[in-house]
């Protein structure tokens, strides 16, 4: 099953339903989409559909999961400490995703988007911990992890909620000293 996964047509067609998706999301609220439009866009059948997905919501994770790790990915922090650099680079990745959602499938669906974002976040910045304070023990890295990830998802949604009138680097510049300190003496 692993191999038939990493099958350059599975691959294809996986991206494809996605695509539609995302296409049909910017025409329609995700409540009003159906698996029948989906597999009608993208020119497959039922069957194709489910052996990729669970169902419609499955689909919603995945492609909304695959599009934060793409605003998320090709920053320099994957490999790099948490510094100033890092939590704007990542601040700012979070507030373009929040953008590109906020006419798509986002209403209704504000939990799930949430989640998905806290749980990247806690990865990524669970990662950079363990880079940067390796001795430390695993368990304080872990909820370090899950703090930071609802404290920066938390500043998005007010920078959001404010009306997101300032840039999100200087949204968040006055907090990082504060951030950093607290990383600096953990």
């Amino acid at each position: 099953m692993t191999q038939a996964k990493t099958d350059p047509r599975v691959i294809r067609t996986r991206r494809l339903i996605m695509d539609s998706f995302i296409e049909l999301s910017a025409k329609k609220e995700f409540k009003d989409i159906t698996v029948k439009d989906i597999t009608t866009e993208a020119m497959i059948n039922r069957a194709t559909f489910y052996y990729h997905f669970e169902d419609i919501y499955d689909l919603l994770e995945k492609a909304l999961s695959e599009v934060l790790l793409v605003n998320l990915k090709g920053d320099f922090y994957e490999n790099d400490k948490l510094n100033e650099e890092a939590f704007v680079s990542i601040f700012i990745a979070i507030t373009n995703f929040q953008k590109s959602l906020s006419n798509r499938c986002h209403r209704g669906y504000e939990d799930t988007i949430a989640r998905i974002i806290r749980d990247q976040l806690e990865v990524i910045f669970y990662k950079m911990l363990v880079k940067q304070k390796a001795a430390e023990e695993d368990e304080a890295l872990k909820l370090n992890a899950v703090i930071l990830s609802w404290g920066i998802y938390g500043a998005s949604v007010e920078w959001k909620r404010k009306g997101m009138n300032v840039q999100p680097e200087d949204f968040i510049k006055p907090a990082l000293p504060y951030l950093l300190s607290g990383i600096d003496t953990v």
